[in-house]
């Protein structure tokens, strides 16, 4: 891997996790391809989606049953989004659409996740209007992120509110759904961790376009 390249591929420590390197060794010898991965995120995202949605009208068991599945499939995604990288670079089954498949499906994972998330807590105020925010912005941080890179810039991962930390308050606070009955009410948890989202993103927006700014403005893009 060229230096570039190291530069614009995100910084995650999980990729040296034994449980993933023997996954890719394993995926590699298959005829799956990192795009199948990234296109599977998907799929894992749709579920989490449809168990959000589904907690605001479950009760009991099935409350507990929806809640504590969101982040079982929020993890399916995440390894997917390491997993698609691990077998592309290590795994040296990269092609030239790639990229293309590793950004797609985040975008509409992203989307799903966050909506649906939105629509989990619809009976709080501004609910619905909370999950299409952290959605948009979401988008949004990907964007700058992608123009500043197709300007000559090194890909920008800063924070604070990048994907991952984005499904986990998503997964922690849907997991918190069963346990907060008791003190307070159904969605709390959820709809706090929607807020900082919002406002998360809002920030990563705007740290991103100010970086590239200042890139572009000294000389250090090409375009």
């Amino acid at each position: 891997m060229t230096s570039a390249e190291q530069n614009n591929r995100r910084p995650l420590k999980a990729r040296q996790w034994a449980i993933l390197q023997n996954m890719t060794e394993v995926i590699g010898k298959t005829s799956i391809h990192p795009n199948h991965i990234s296109i599977s995120s998907i799929g894992f995202s749709a579920l989490a989606a449809v168990c959000l949605w589904l907690t605001a009208g479950a009760k009991g068991s099935e409350l507990w049953l929806y809640a504590w599945l969101v982040p079982v499939f929020l993890l399916g995604r995440g390894a997917c989004n390491i997993l698609d990288g691990l077998v592309a670079v290590e795994g040296g089954k990269k092609t030239p659409s790639g990229e293309l498949f590793n950004d797609i499906p985040d975008r509409i994972s992203d989307i799903l996740v966050l909506v649906a998330a939105g629509y989990a807590v619809a009976s709080w105020p501004g609910g619905v209007t909370l999950g299409w925010a952290a959605a948009l912005l979401a988008v949004m941080t990907a964007y700058v992120r992608t123009l500043a890179r197709g300007m000559g810039l090194p890909a920008d991962f800063q924070g604070p509110m990048a994907k991952a930390r984005r499904m986990v308050l998503i997964a922690a606070g849907a997991g918190a759904i069963p346990l907060e009955i008791a003190f307070l009410p159904q969605g709390s948890t959820l709809y706090g961790a929607l807020i900082v989202i919002v406002a998360g993103c809002l920030l990563t927006v705007y740290r991103r376009a100010r970086t590239a700014y200042r890139g572009l403005e000294s000389g250090t893009g090409q375009g």
